[in-house]
């Protein structure tokens, strides 16, 4: 943009004072007003970007600036106006004169900020997070960066670009069990590491980190390999503060350690009380000596330092989510910038979605050289597309898999280029368009893309490497999506095998291949051998990881199905109802998981004929599901689905009518007529009336069901020919029998023809 550029007919754009990989900030000038302002704008996109990157980018910035601008309060940045000028979104701040607390370390040459800044600064984030706590907006991604100081000792809070309204479902989305995880790595509380539900006490962690960084010259965790301070933040206890600098009031220490529970019902309870605890410390601490006036908090558990804590591979792996795999660190406040990168002033609110140029794999720093036969592409572009390669991971953690795909490909077809089709980052690229593929239902298309990636990194990087091995796990995977379960088994022995090989038999990745290989063998009919090979990864995962560990719980869950599957009922439902109590302890009584094994507690008492107490558990688990999830929610449904057949059940047809009828009707409405889902409800709907006696209207809810199976699934299908034997048997009831022994004879005809046995 030109300096004499207005925007709006208002805002005279001065001074570039900030840059990132997706948008700048300019000192201008309110000609209105006369005074000057902070005025950050996206980069226009020119035509060679994909629509469907640069509506997201939009939608981000919108979204950031309805969030800003709602928040008044002299500890957060305020925010004048924002709108679209020429294409470019701008959103209008009051110019900050002072440093983040960042920049202070720095200039400070690393050493901590004096202790009465240091107890200032955190009485007055504090107030400003209670008050945007209580407008519902977690900010998420809490940092020294996002933190100013003004050169009148005014502290304020920046960049609410990846803050959360607590009643919004939007673009944003709330946690699920996929999980997405904003935030930088030193400053991430455990349940972000986790994908776990974050609310307002996940800033009071993140503040925490902070707090320790500015008071000790260090954060908590002060490591260079992201595995090992995402490890620290969930597992180990920091030191007290005090071992790094002695002088700290012990209030000071303590109320930071309690900040940094492990868990959110150990902190403090809001930023409120948070604020008092400060102020009656350092009152206790002015008037009456050190220890005077202090909250008396619980002793801090037993130290381990992460510098002592255990190397190795599968130390720093286990028990991560899949999605920090690779990451990098980012930087934290005592970081220098690496060499060759442009200074970003951080302190004006720039996102890190839209000012970093790295990419969760791969830091530009450190990409691998292009092809000697290629010319050497520019440093920007490399940074741009790794910034959009993350962006669509994020789209695929929040669940938008057509959006993530649509980047993706995008990416990977400007990486080719530039790059050339077995460089790891165009790998990397292709990899994520196949997983998203398989993630939207085009399983084959999706197979076609992991064979060319195992392909590409068998090439470059050799057959057992952890990353070839990947890509041919999804390859069984996806073969498994296509019923080709055979070839899927065969896949994953192989990659089992290399895996054993090359990690060793307890390593999480061959544990996870081990996992995935038992799932298979069940949908082979092998359920015994399916049985023994879960069975046995539930106890290594136990062993290593721990009995409530998420992973053990996964296969665990594994091991009820399969027993459910070989009629041992009671089992499976001792073992459904251990995962769920387990779940509800570990991730909370209204995470996914919990909510679905609890589901599975219900079909297996339905199977052992105990209907009334799983009527009891559908009814609790449809309130739940509603309350967490909406009451069109296909999980909701699901429930009610429950509810419904042991309704039936109990020859309660009446409400078990009434309850299939309108499941049914929202499943149809929200999911389409000829949906899996909404077709068993159909046939529920026919079931209940054949037992009310309405045979005829029965049958014609029968023959939708039948055509709508032959239409998608085509006329020999299984679901297809148990349909149409419904219908027959309709026909039956109806009188109608030389009808019904025809339909009879030509689904006897198919089944023989595609060697299904008879019924």
């Amino acid at each position: 943009m030109a300096d004499t550029r207005l925007i709006q007919s208002r805002y005279r754009l001065l001074d570039l004072i900030g840059r990132g990989g997706m948008g700048e900030v300019w000192r201008a000038r309110d000609e209105s007003l006369g005074r000057q302002v902070a005025v950050k704008c996206l980069k226009p996109m020119g035509p060679q970007h994909d629509p469907s990157f640069t509506r997201i980018l939009r939608e981000r910035f919108r979204r950031e600036a309805r969030v800003a601008a709602a928040l008044q309060h002299r500890g957060v940045t305020v925010v004048h106006d924002f709108g679209e000028s020429e294409g470019v979104l701008y959103l209008v701040m009051e110019l900050l004169e002072g440093r983040n607390l960042s920049q202070l370390l720095e200039d400070n040459k690393q050493h901590p900020l004096p202790v009465p800044d240091v107890v200032d600064i955190a009485e007055q984030v504090a107030d400003a997070l209670g008050y945007t706590h209580q407008q519902g907006i977690v900010h998420r991604d809490l940092k020294p960066a996002n933190i100013m100081r003004l050169g009148d000792g005014t502290v304020k809070i920046c960049d609410f670009g990846i803050a959360r309204l607590g009643h919004d479902i939007g673009f944003t989305s709330r946690l699920t069990g996929t999980g997405i995880a904003m935030g930088t790595p030193h400053y991430m509380s455990p349940e972000q590491i986790s994908g776990g539900e974050v609310d307002h006490r996940s800033d009071l962690y993140s503040l925490g980190c902070v707090l320790y960084e500015i008071a000790t010259g260090v954060p908590p965790f002060d490591l260079d390999d992201a595995w090992a301070v995402l490890v620290g933040h969930r597992d180990t206890q920091p030191e007290p503060l005090r071992t790094h600098r002695a002088e700290l009031p012990g209030f000071f220490d303590r109320v930071v350690l309690d900040l940094l529970a492990k868990t959110p019902e150990g902190r403090p309870a809001d930023a409120g009380d948070l604020r008092r605890r400060i102020a009656l410390g350092r009152t206790g601490e002015q008037t009456q000596g050190p220890d005077a006036g202090r909250v008396r908090l619980a002793p801090p558990a037993p130290v381990l330092h992460p510098a002592r804590r255990p190397a190795g591979r599968a130390g720093r792996a286990q028990g991560l989510p899949s999605w920090t795999r690779n990451m990098t660190t980012g930087h934290k406040a005592t970081g220098a910038i690496p060499p060759g990168t442009a200074p970003i002033d951080l302190s004006l609110g720039l996102t890190g979605a839209w000012t970093t140029g790295t990419d969760l794999r791969v830091l530009p720093g450190s990409l691998p050289a292009a092809r000697p036969d290629r010319p050497t592409p520019p440093p920007e572009l490399l940074a741009t597309l790794a910034s959009r390669h993350s962006a669509g991971l994020n789209l695929g953690r929040l669940g938008h898999w057509d959006e993530a795909g649509e980047v993706h490909r995008a990416v990977a077809a400007e990486r080719e280029q530039a790059l050339g089709p077995d460089h790891p980052d165009t790998l990397s690229s292709r990899y994520e368009v196949g997983f998203t593929l398989s993630r939207t239902g085009r399983a084959t298309d999706a197979l076609r893309e992991f064979g060319r990636v195992a392909g590409g990194r068998e090439r470059t990087l050799g057959p057992d490497h952890p990353e070839t091995l990947a890509a041919r796990q999804e390859t069984a995977y996806v073969l498994g999506q296509l019923g080709r379960h055979f070839e899927a088994h065969q896949v994953y022995a192989a990659v089992l095998a290399s895996r054993e090989r090359s990690m060793g038999p307890d390593h999480p990745d061959t544990l996870r291949c081990r996992h995935n290989l038992a799932f298979n063998l069940s949908r082979l009919g092998r359920l015994e051998d399916s049985y023994r090979m879960a069975r046995d990864v539930a106890n290594a995962r136990s062993r290593l990881l721990g009995a409530t560990h998420p992973d053990t719980l996964v296969t665990l869950y594994e091991v009820a199905y399969t027993l459910g599957q070989l009629g041992r009922w009671p089992e499976a439902l001792q073992t459904y109802r251990d995962v769920a109590q387990a779940r509800a302890v570990a991730l909370g009584a209204d995470h996914p998981d919990t909510l679905s094994a609890r589901y599975e507690v219900g079909i297996s008492l339905g199977r052992l004929g105990r209907s009334a107490e799983a009527l009891e558990l559908y009814r609790a688990l449809v309130d739940d599901r509603t309350r967490v999830d909406g009451a069109a929610d296909p999980e909701t449904l699901r429930a009610r689905h429950g509810l419904g057949v042991n309704l039936g059940r109990m020859a309660r047809w009446e409400e078990a009518l009434v309850e299939s009828r309108e499941v049914c009707a929202i499943r149809e409405r929200t999911l389409g007529p000829d949906h899996p889902d909404t077709l068993v409800s159909r046939r529920e709907v026919a079931v209940g009336l054949g037992w009310l006696g309405r045979w005829a209207d029965a049958l014609t809810d029968y023959r939708k069901v039948a055509e709508a199976r032959e239409r998608v699934l085509g006329a020999d299908h299984p679901d297809a020919l148990a349909s149409r034997n419904d219908e027959a048997h309709c026909l039956e009831q109806l009188g109608r029998s030389t009808e019904a022994v025809d339909l009879y004879r030509r689904v006897a005809a198919l089944r023989r023809q595609r060697g299904i046995p008879p019924h």
